[in-house]
């Protein structure tokens, strides 16, 4: 489904985590502002992941589903296709007329 941007989403500064089933990692604290998404340390690197992805016993977690961070840049107004959408976590993986993909919030996502 074809969406429009109604705001720019600007990426974080800081490479993308890539996680697979079995991965360990550490995890830190939950997000304040993306309720499902708790912040983990790989081998590979530090990003949010969705916490229902993985089991937690204490301040580790194992993977249970693959899950990559990469967010998509993208300016308002630019068309978007959604290719997976989370709605438990408010973010859907998109793919730009470019080819690029990555995730992106739903508050900046609008019906095209």
């Amino acid at each position: 489904m074809r969406y429009v941007l109604t705001a720019d989403h600007e990426i974080p500064d800081r490479a993308p985590l890539a996680i697979k089933p079995g991965d360990v990692v550490q995890v830190g604290d939950w997000d304040t502002e993306w309720p499902a998404f708790i912040f983990v340390t790989a081998s590979r690197g530090t990003g949010w992941v969705p916490g229902r992805h993985l089991d937690i016993d204490g301040s580790v977690g194992t993977c249970r589903v693959a899950y990559d961070t990469t967010e998509l840049p993208a300016v308002a107004g630019e068309s978007v296709d959604v290719i997976e959408d989370d709605a438990e976590s408010g973010w859907s993986w998109c793919r730009n007329s470019g080819g690029r993909e990555g995730w992106i919030p739903h508050r900046v996502l609008t019906v095209a």
